[in-house]
């Protein structure tokens, strides 16, 4: 009966469930997940936070790398301007008129088409590759122009005033001129009047460095 007692005592029992030093080892094992985990968050909060600093490094790159190709891109583009060729053209009269030159096909396909002005004392010179009866049209021109016709020797052959613009197709070919030209001056309407050029007349470039 004794050694029965004692084989019961050696257990626990039914009803007491969960022994309290599981308990207790539960407990604690619960609060060291706990801190565990605790410990795991400010982790996690620094990890995305360098996740965030990354990205916007990446973004502050991108940004300087399109701005750099930006300031490139403007430095091409003031560099083909300032080295775009002026020719002052210099009249008997004493006027002198600061002519863009039209020595590229796009140029001497389109001339002043599509500008709403010319600055003051402004115009265009066309120089085709030889000498010719050459024609030209003021097709999505937006204001009116005087034309001159130039011969290789520099001398007037031909000259129009205000010839219109034109707006829609088919628009009309001003020239030939009646003798072979090198050069064709184009200029804002009243300029021939004003500066009193006249066919024969010679007149003097100097390029505008």
């Amino acid at each position: 009966m004794q050694r029965d007692i004692l084989f019961r005592d050696s257990f626990p029992s039914q009803s007491n469930g969960i022994r309290s030093e599981d308990l207790a080892y539960a407990s604690a094992w619960g609060i060291g997940l706990s801190r565990e985990r605790d410990r795991r968050i400010p982790s996690m909060a620094a990890d995305q936070a360098q996740a965030s600093n990354r990205e916007q490094q990446k973004k502050r790159i991108i940004m300087m790398i399109l701005l750099a190709l930006l300031l490139m891109s403007v430095s091409v583009f003031l560099i083909e301007r300032k080295e775009s060729d002026t020719i002052v053209v210099k009249f008997p009269s004493g006027v002198e008129l600061e002519a863009e030159v039209a020595n590229t096909p796009e140029k001497l396909l389109f001339g002043l088409a599509f500008r709403e002005t010319l600055p003051p004392g402004g115009g265009m010179l066309y120089i085709f590759e030889q000498n010719g009866m050459h024609r030209v049209t003021t097709r999505e021109y937006r204001f009116p122009i005087d034309i001159l016709w130039v011969d290789e020797g520099h001398h007037v052959v031909h000259i129009l005033e205000h010839a219109e613009p034109c707006a829609k197709d088919p628009c009309p070919f001003f020239g030939p001129p009646p003798e072979e030209a090198r050069y064709v001056i184009q200029t804002e309407s009243g300029f021939i009047k004003t500066t009193g050029v006249a066919k024969g007349d010679e007149l003097k470039y100097a390029l505008r460095m």
